[in-house]
């Protein structure tokens, strides 16, 4: 068996008597269990979801992300992790808790859904006899942890010292496994001395490695601030990729060409070149509903000037989707009933199985309703696709989903679709036209292989 070091963790520094648990049990809760796991700690992982804590036990991950399941299957041999649906057991095991359950937007409105990051409070509270830590990971609306805070000590037994502290995560998906173990920054928001002493301890091996990499940057800040840190970032990420769309948009009428524009940009160091290339935008389980969710709680601030940008920021990503179905249609000779198109990508983005607001998804949905025969493929998140959008048609290959095809819609930068020999295709389908949804192909060489090419940003 390989040790944590292998794995590409640091090399533990935490008492093996040292534990903790991790409340949540999906995406971001099943990494964070796992990898503290590598990092040493006694790991419990707490659940109310019985299928999801016996699949977890048994070493089967509920979705997909790169190196996760062999490190989860490592940890559990190793007798570091394992699972269960108990809070009881959890207020009894650790001094340290880490809730890390999901804060959806809400089916009233934009604002977070905070009823699972509440019923973790609920849960544990009143089984707690020993003094603890509550460590919220989860994106929340500044101003969530004080309340909690304020409730945890009404259902903490008498005389037991509950706190909550918040420690917001930044993970990418297909990156998770390094995020956790190599993470860009810590940020940890306390109340107390006690609880940064805590949190130090808990990441030792991150704070003071003993493999040689440098210690991570770590931020201690109040509550709020910590809280706010991550709406921060996405938002500041959703408005870049939104400028870079808005940029396409005007070069599509302007006749220039947005590749090389974000090419230029991306030379100036106040700039750079991360997130500038233009497609059919930002989706998944973050982006979206945090900067919405931002905008409702400035609102309830009284702030609401001061984020009104991202209303924007959201409306230019949707038109995205819209354009990539304009383009299609006009490819196809102005309507899409009758014609046979074939949709590459179905995940949000590469190296998930993601679909959570898929952009993939919305347009392949769209086509669809204007009575096109949409056949979609993706290597990782076709099942749950199927289940979410059951009128699509899904395929097994990029040769069976674009058999016949009108024309292929490229949405979700799969390696894999990358390297797809233009040639070899051209066989498959009865019509050579393709939209590059994501600006990632080789246009040249599409070209030169008979096809006709249109991607986003380009007259």
């Amino acid at each position: 068996m390989r040790n944590a070091t292998d794995s590409g963790a640091p090399a533990p520094l935490i008492p093996s008597e040292r534990r903790i648990s991790v409340i949540g049990t999906g995406y971001l809760g099943a990494t964070h269990a796992v990898c503290m796991a590598a990092l040493g700690f006694e790991t419990l992982g707490m659940d109310v979801d019985t299928e999801k804590v016996t699949a977890l036990s048994a070493g089967r991950l509920p979705f997909y992300e790169p190196g996760l399941e062999p490190l989860l299957r490592e940890q559990l041999a190793s007798g570091r992790l394992r699972f269960t649906t108990s809070y009881e057991e959890v207020a009894d095991f650790a001094e340290v808790h880490f809730s890390c359950v999901g804060t959806p937007q809400r089916a009233d409105g934009p604002g977070a859904d905070l009823a699972y990051v509440d019923a973790v409070v609920e849960g544990i509270g009143p089984h707690l006899r020993r003094p603890c830590l509550l460590v919220g990971k989860s994106t929340v609306p500044v101003g969530t942890a004080e309340r909690l805070a304020s409730r945890l000590a009404e259902l903490a037994p008498a005389g037991q010292d509950a706190e909550v502290a918040w420690n917001p995560e930044f993970l990418r998906e297909g990156f998770a496994v390094q995020d956790t173990l190599r993470p860009d920054r810590l940020v940890l928001g306390v109340a107390s001395d006690r609880a940064e002493r805590l949190l130090r301890e808990v990441y030792t091996p991150l704070l003071d490695p003993r493999d040689g990499s440098e210690p991570v940057p770590l931020v201690v800040t109040d509550l709020a601030t910590a809280e706010l840190v991550k709406v921060a970032a996405n938002s500041f990420l959703a408005t870049k990729i939104s400028f870079i769309n808005a940029m396409a948009e005007v070069c599509e009428v302007a006749g220039a060409d947005v590749t090389r524009l974000a090419e230029a940009l991306s030379y100036d160091p106040r700039i750079g070149g991360r997130f500038l290339r233009s497609g059919v935008g930002f989706g998944g389980g973050c982006l979206p509903k945090d900067i919405r969710a931002f905008m409702a709680r400035a609102e309830e601030l009284g702030v609401g000037p001061a984020v009104r940008f991202l209303r924007e920021v959201d409306e230019v990503n949707l038109r995205r989707r819209a354009a990539v179905a304009d383009l299609a249609r006009e490819l196809v000779g102005g309507a899409f009933r009758g014609r046979r198109i074939a949709v590459l990508g179905a995940a949000f983005k590469p190296d998930s199985d993601d679909i959570r607001d898929s952009p993939a998804l919305a347009v392949a949905d769209r086509v669809q309703c204007e009575g096109a025969e949409v056949t979609v493929y993706d290597p990782k998140a076709t099942d749950n696709a199927r289940k979410a959008f059951p009128a699509l048609a899904f395929a097994d290959s990029v040769g069976k989903a674009a058999y016949r095809a009108d024309a292929v819609l490229h949405l979700t930068e799969w390696a894999e679709f990358r390297d797809i020999d233009p040639a070899e295709l051209s066989g498959t389908v009865a019509r050579q036209r393709i939209v590059d949804g994501r600006n990632a192909l080789d246009a040249a060489r599409w070209r030169a292989a008979g096809w006709t090419f249109r991607a986003l940003g380009h007259p």
